[in-house]
């Protein structure tokens, strides 16, 4: 199998460290790579699907990264019980391209399409309706797992579930998944039916989620980070459903499940280091409030443009230019929504350049000990990673949010302090004692579990 040395990084372009990426085509290969790992002065394994985890969860500085992006390629829907079946390389992009025009769609996305089956299962991916659907873990009927002594397992919530539940969102530390069988979502369309609200602060965004969240499956509400006093956290608030066929206009009902998304633009290599600063993104911030509609209902528009915008945008990363960003994405429960405006002033203070800042609202978790999502509210916002006091300010964020009682997302995560996740995720010497028993050597390490010492 093909291999080399590479210097990697998460999609931030932070933290950079080498390992040997390996590419493996079969499960017999990711074995023999597993077991070369254990080998006696080996440094550990962690496989790897698009590398579109922000910080360092896809890194192993000096050991192996099984690049699982070929690995046994390819996808099989069932009609009958409303499946698909799919090797953990198969790109979601990839995916939704067969299942769309089949009038299906996956039960869980991102905000990017370029995400792996098996990245999916790992970090236990969440998108705009988790308050209803929960996260991607929840809709897996099964996964094969092949542990660090070449054995392929086959798992699910009634099959070992408890080595299941450790690997989904387990950030890929219990073993190489290869395939994965989850429930997919019928649909009429590949549009959405969607409803707008401009909001004039954070309280009334929140207020308004509250209210109506529940009446929608898909809800997400841009905030503008830089806005303060009375317009602190002004948002866009979006909420949509699938369109049915008789929603569409007429001319869009002759093929209701084209889908052909693409990007449009891409971002040079070179891009200005202070591009991104306070008074440019106040000024995008501002012009992007200002120009959208107070209210507009039952807007049609494409799947591509409501879930996966950034994806029309190639690199679209290098914007921060080449110091890289850092996203920091975090949950409060319900109640803590004073937490939520605290955090929102001290980034307003702060000057904190943040465009993409968006907030949502999680329903029901699942029983996974290292999964983010939880009853509460969650905030995700990328901030130019060399911004001056950045890491201070982070710090003292991951403060509020524990005092609150919720946490940060470990796949977004490249700086965090490990006393401070140990005690966000309660569930973790029970994740602990499953690892131990699949891996005891510990041959499946990354960067991000180093660091937080996992």
């Amino acid at each position: 199998m093909r291999r080399r040395s590479e210097l990697l990084t998460g999609w931030g372009r932070t933290g950079p460290s080498r390992a040997t990426v390996a590419r493996p085509r079969t499960a017999d290969e990711l074995a023999l790579l597993l077991r070369e790992a254990a080998r006696p002065g080996g440094h550990g394994l962690i496989a790897r699907g698009l590398g579109r985890s922000y910080g360092d969860a896809a890194q192993c500085a000096g050991g192996l990264v099984a690049d699982c992006a070929e690995l046994e390629p390819g996808h099989r829907l069932d009609t009958a019980s409303g499946t698909v079946t799919a090797s953990a390389g198969t790109s979601l992009d990839r995916l939704t391209r067969y299942l769309v025009p089949r009038g299906y769609f996956v039960p869980v996305t991102p905000g990017t399409r370029h995400v792996t089956v098996g990245g999916a299962v790992g970090a236990d991916i969440h998108g705009k309706n988790h308050h209803v659907d929960s996260s991607f873990g929840a809709h897996v009927r099964s996964l094969t797992l092949v542990t660090p002594d070449g054995t392929a397992h086959r798992i699910g919530p009634d099959r070992d579930a408890e080595l299941f539940w450790a690997t989904v969102g387990g950030m890929g530390l219990t073993g190489v998944v290869t395939e994965a069988a989850f429930a997919v979502l019928p649909i009429e369309t590949s549009r959405m039916r969607v409803d707008t609200d401009r909001t004039p602060d954070l309280d009334a965004a929140l207020a308004l989620m509250d209210e109506s969240d529940d009446r929608y499956r898909y809800t997400v509400c841009w905030i503008d980070l830089l806005a303060r006093g009375r317009a602190l956290g002004r948002g866009v608030l979006t909420r949509a459903h699938h369109a049915t066929r008789d929603e569409l206009p007429p001319a869009a009902r002759r093929a209701p499940l084209r889908f052909a998304p693409g990007a449009v633009a891409g971002v040079p290599r070179h891009v200005p280091p202070r591009l991104l600063n306070p008074l440019t993104v106040r000024a995008f911030n501002a012009a992007y409030h200002a120009r959208a509609p107070r209210v507009r209902r039952d807007e049609i528009q494409d799947m591509a443009g409501f879930f996966h915008p950034l994806d029309a945008l190639r690199d679209w990363n290098r914007v921060y230019g080449p110091r890289g960003l850092v996203q920091y994405q975090f949950m409060v429960p319900f109640g803590e929504e004073g937490t939520l405006r605290r955090i929102a002033e001290r980034l307003a203070e702060r000057r904190a350049a943040s465009f993409l800042a968006v907030l949502k609202r999680f329903g029901r978790g699942t029983p996974a000990p290292l999964s983010f999502p939880g009853p509460g509210w969650t905030l995700a916002l990328d901030l130019p990673a060399g911004l001056p006091g950045l890491a201070a300010l982070l710090t003292g964020l991951d403060e509020l949010v524990l005092d609150a009682g919720g946490r940060i997302y470990l796949a977004k995560d490249s700086r965090a302090a490990a006393p401070a996740v140990h005690a966000m995720y309660p569930g973790l010497e029970r994740w602990r004692r499953v690892r131990d028993r699949v891996d005891p050597d510990r041959v499946l390490v990354s960067d991000l579990s180093r660091r937080l010492g996992l």
